[in-house]
């Protein structure tokens, strides 16, 4: 399965060149789930290809997995519905993204990568903004209406303040300073580090 961003070859036309694909569309083919994409090449411009009938070859296959909803739909053939107990939607849409969270990184890492996710609030586009970026969808309302989205990110949005508190308490415990970070982020990320301590 492709997303928007791959860059893909064309195996049968290697002189089109390196093309990246601009749309993405899940459709079903003699029973089989299959996508058709779009694909801008430098050599000819916009193509759309019918993914399971183009020998395809990925150029920038990524070691992270995407964590977006339409990324673990995509990994199981019978899709959500038939993996619901693995895999909710809600679980998808409540998680935070890996890189705040791997233990390998550092804390200084995850809590940059952390303090980016107090962009998104809960007020008009920016719900549908950050919904796009946490499902991979391009219209979320198309699968979700907006009182579920309203109560996903209200978790999500907890344990993304959980998240920044433990890291901030982490770092202190260690001896490092986040200060900067801090200062540079936003006013929400602030305060909730101020109200967890006080609860703490």
């Amino acid at each position: 399965m492709y997303k928007q961003g791959d860059e893909l070859k064309l195996c049968t036309r290697p002189e089109w060149g390196t093309g990246r694909v601009t749309k993405v569309e899940h459709v079903t083919r003699d029973g089989e789930r299959d996508q058709r994409i779009w694909i801008r090449f430098p050599n000819v411009g916009m193509k759309t290809i019918l993914a399971g009938a183009a020998k395809l070859e990925q150029m920038n296959k990524s070691s992270d997995e995407d964590h977006t909803f339409v990324a673990r739909e995509n990994a199981h053939e019978s899709g959500w519905l038939g993996e619901i107990a693995k895999n909710r939607p809600e679980e998808a849409m409540t998680s935070l993204p890996p890189e705040t969270t791997d233990p390998f990184s550092s804390i200084r890492t995850r809590f940059k990568h952390l303090a980016n996710l107090y962009r998104f609030n809960s007020k008009g586009g920016s719900l549908i903004d950050w919904a796009i970026a946490q499902s991979g969808l391009d219209d979320p309302l198309s699968r979700f209406n907006r009182h579920e989205l309203e109560e996903f990110f209200h978790r999500w949005s907890t344990d993304r303040d959980n998240q920044a508190h433990q890291l901030f308490m982490e770092a202190r415990r260690n001896g490092e300073s986040l200060d900067d970070l801090l200062e540079a982020g936003t006013e929400q990320l602030s305060k909730a580090i101020r109200e967890k301590s006080t609860r703490s």
